[in-house]
């Protein structure tokens, strides 16, 4: 497989990636050699972040609320620590993607501009800038228990899975799911000491939520993974997607709820726990606010509404933070 060319010195990467916002810090303030790498770790599309850090948040709040006797400066660190993590992991595991789909990705109208298809940089260079990124997580993650560390090594078959995924099923959303709520179980387990029950609920939430929102976000290449041939839920599902997708609402809103109340039951505070499930509850509202503007067929719509999912787990980070003050 050939390497692409790159770009010619002092040569202006392209000005916009098409799924970048307008007038993103990257493209605005980052000095020109340095914009390849931050677009390959979209950078200049912190939604990935949020939907990565979300689950961390979720799993570090209800632990603290649940684990009252380890809330404090700990807790502060793992939001904290979650937070750089998240930006890192998902730069490491976006530019692995670019790297395993950069045939594919020149293929499709809204990546073609990115770094690798687009000659940018080499995949060597990618390859390293990958590997910094991850060392530089890898560094965050020791400062957390044993069984966090181990949870966080895990995680990494998970990452490097994904961006095959659409190659061989037709639900590559579960894989993105199962690595992008990884954190829920993760900083649960920092935060306490150990997995528990309610944290497997948050993460089987989490990847509901992913498969709402990513089916959004893949309606807007289904025309073009129906030519390539790669394949998705958005594909899957064609005209019925809002039928999966209220399924997979009803199943965000019950897991979560189902975690909070595994959870708080033993504290018996009722103030703790109507708060905690009104998170899950406010969630949902979001969710079912996406689907009454719902339009498959156009794509700056399923864009938008993919992006509002940030919005839509700051509700229950929000309402889980507060239990651990009630």
């Amino acid at each position: 497989m050939t390497e692409p060319e790159q770009r010619p010195e002092g040569d202006s990467a392209p000005e916009h990636v098409a799924d970048a916002p307008a007038q993103n810090w990257v493209d605005q303030y980052a000095p020109p050699e340095a914009i390849p790498y931050l677009r390959l770790s979209r950078a200049d599309r912190p939604i990935g972040t949020w939907l990565l850090l979300l689950p961390c948040w979720w799993g570090v709040f209800l632990g603290a609320a649940a684990r009252p006797d380890t809330a404090g400066w700990l807790t502060a660190w793992i939001v904290i620590g979650c937070a750089l993590g998240a930006f890192l992991m998902r730069g490491a595991g976006c530019t692995w993607n670019d790297i395993t789909d950069r045939d594919i990705d020149d293929k499709v109208a809204r990546t073609r501009l990115r770094p690798l298809p687009s000659g940018q940089v080499t995949s060597r260079q990618a390859m390293i800038w990958m590997g910094a990124q991850a060392a530089v997580a890898a560094l965050i993650l020791l400062t957390f228990n044993w069984a966090a560390i181990g949870l966080g090594l895990l995680s990494l078959a998970l990452v490097a899975i994904y961006p095959y995924a659409k190659r061989f099923t037709w639900w590559p959303q579960i894989f993105l799911g199962l690595a992008f709520n990884w954190g829920a179980l993760l900083a649960w387990t920092a935060q306490t000491g150990a997995p528990a029950l309610p944290a497997v609920f948050l993460y089987l939430a989490g990847i509901c939520w992913t498969l709402f929102y990513d089916t959004i976000y893949a309606h807007m290449d289904r025309e073009d993974d129906e030519l390539i041939g790669v394949k998705s839920t958005a594909r899957l599902f064609g005209e019925n997607t809002e039928a999966w997708l209220r399924g997979f609402l009803i199943a965000t809103v019950v897991l979560m709820s189902l975690a909070v109340i595994y959870a708080l039951a033993p504290l018996a505070n009722p103030l703790k726990m109507s708060i905690g499930l009104a998170g899950a509850w406010a969630m949902g509202g979001h969710m079912n606010w996406q689907l009454s503007k719902l339009d498959i067929n156009d794509t700056k719509m399923c864009l938008r509404l993919f992006r509002s999912n940030r919005d839509a787990g700051l509700f229950a980070a929000l309402f889980l933070a507060i239990t651990i003050f009630v």
